[in-house]
């Protein structure tokens, strides 16, 4: 097998990204940090003085507003007034006096600021303040005060202009910072383009044609082409995919010939069961019917002859040639239930469930057990072979009497509800044991209760039913609780352009219990 590997193709070609890549993260966090400090220094240093310094002529305005309100009408609140300005005032010149140290520019500004600030305290706020309120203006001492408060404002000028002028430095050092590091990146990215530009044309030439012929072969694999073959070509790595591709159609041949003969083999085995059952089915039934009729020339011939035990004899023998016979039966709907062949024809449920409720009825009544029947008003249609869905539903509602107590209740019901319908039949008998409700549906299982209470049964009508509800496209659940009940839910879809059962369920009416 010829060709570097695809690893020491791209080496050198994610080595140079990296460098670049590493190169263009240095410059970045270079630019980020440096921009950060500045920044840094704006927010956190230089904006909050510039305003502490704005707050200085707010705190010496306020002052003078409290010293004339007191002067000239006595408002009792201006000393309180004057007093707490003249506390922030303190505070706002420490912070703009902390921050200009080391700038002798603004150290001068803020010194003069201050200077002429109390000097207006001291020659005219604080003797105004001092003095008896309401005591008018006195035109000497306000133009004095107005020309030292003229000062201030002359000196607080000086300090704005001052910050004013930091706070644009700052702001252009952190734009030309960002502008910077913005620029240093594009360039570094400029040339990692141009030289991955180069390293991409090496590598396509390398690399693509290979994985291009490969995939096409792969396209025409998916397209049923069951001969293709990739030809292994290029780095080491594709040649052992194009090999390896090669060896799965390969497997995928004989896989698809031993399916085709298993399939083969599964549809003979499944024709032998077919003809196993039937032959001993068909091989049973006569003698069982010879049996049974001896059995019973028997009880007649020695009618009132036999002893009881002699009775009971034939008792057991008529059970078990009927149970035999049932067996028989079922063994031969289950291979119907599973062979493809379906009679399927639109069939009204409700009429279908009534019918099934009448061959029932006459059994139920002898041990006093009434049925129940709710259905809608309107047809229920779905899809079905009708005697296959007959049997089904004879079977859950067989059970239900059968598992009954005597003089019990059997409630069959049927709803639809978006698209679906479902048949729910309940009885108040011995119900199933917890543990033995996800062994339902095993060949030939029953129930541990109805083994014990000696109720007939071979165990295979819940398979039958489950196989002919699952070839509808339904599904059968079981809701049971051991000496309450049973409730089994026949869930199948109905047939389609039914409108009234697309949203909801339809009105319903109940019919009498069947006698």
């Amino acid at each position: 097998m010829t060709g570097r590997p695809v690893a020491r193709v791209v080496a050198s070609v994610l080595a140079r990204i990296g460098l670049f890549g590493a190169l263009a993260t240095l410059v970045a966090v270079t630019g980020v940090i440096v921009s950060a400090v500045a920044v840094q220094e704006l927010s956190q240093e230089l904006e909050p003085a510039a305003a502490a310094n704005q707050a200085i002529y707010q705190e010496l305005t306020d002052m003078s507003a409290a010293v004339e309100a007191w002067a000239s009408v006595g408002v009792p609140d201006s000393v309180d007034d004057y007093r707490q300005a003249e506390l922030r005032l303190s505070a706002h010149e420490k912070e703009v006096r902390s921050f200009a140290v080391g700038d002798r520019s603004l150290e001068a500004a803020v010194a003069r600021q201050e200077q002429v600030a109390h000097a207006w305290i001291k020659q005219y706020a604080e003797p105004r303040i001092a003095a008896e309120g309401g005591a008018g203006t006195r035109p000497r001492e306000m133009r004095r005060g107005i020309a030292a408060f003229d000062a201030f404002r002359t000196a607080h000028r000086g300090t704005t202009t001052a910050f004013d002028s930091r706070v644009r430095s700052a702001t252009e050092g952190v734009t030309l910072r960002l502008r910077g590091t913005v620029l240093a990146v594009l360039l570094v990215a400029f040339v990692a383009a141009v030289v991955m530009t180069r390293q991409r044309r090496r590598l396509l030439g390398e690399l693509s044609t290979p994985l291009l012929a490969l995939e096409k072969v792969v396209q025409r694999m998916a397209r049923g082409d069951h001969e293709v073959r990739a030809e292994p070509t290029g780095p080491k790595e594709v040649q052992a995919v194009a090999k390896a591709l090669n060896d799965l159609a390969d497997a995928q041949n004989r896989a698809r010939a031993v399916e085709v003969w298993i399939q083969r083999e599964l549809r003979t085995l499944d024709t032998a069961k077919d003809d196993f059952v039937a032959n001993v089915s068909h091989e049973l039934r006569t003698p069982l019917t010879t049996i049974s009729g001896y059995v019973e020339l028997v009880a007649e011939e020695f009618e009132g002859q036999l002893e009881p035990r002699h009775d009971r004899m034939l008792d057991a023998t008529r059970r078990n040639v009927a149970r035999l016979k049932m067996l028989i039966d079922d063994l031969l709907t289950l291979q119907r239930a599973e062979g493809s062949s379906q009679q399927m024809e639109p069939v009204d449920l409700s009429a279908l469930v009534r019918d099934v409720v009448m061959d029932v009825k006459i059994t139920a009544a002898r041990r006093g057990i009434r049925i129940g029947v709710k259905c809608p008003d309107l047809p229920v249609p779905v899809l079905a072979d009708r005697a296959m869905l007959h049997r089904a539903f004879l079977n859950v509602v067989t059970n239900a009497v059968k598992f009954s107590q005597d003089d019990g209740v059997v409630d069959v019901a049927i709803t639809a509800h978006r698209g679906q319908v479902e048949v729910a039949v309940t009885d108040r008998g011995i119900g199933i044991p917890a543990g033995e409700l996800d062994r339902l549906g095993t060949r030939f299982f029953r129930a541990s209760n109805a083994v014990t209470n000696e109720i007939a049964g071979t165990g295979l009508g819940v398979r039958i039913t489950q196989t002919i509800v699952d070839r509808h496209g339904g599904a059968v659940l079981f809701d049971s609780e051991e000496g309450v009940g049973t409730t089994v839910t026949v869930r199948l879809p109905a047939q389609a352009g039914t409108p009234h059962l697309e949203l909801v369920e339809p009105p319903g009416r109940v019919a009498e219990p069947a006698p």
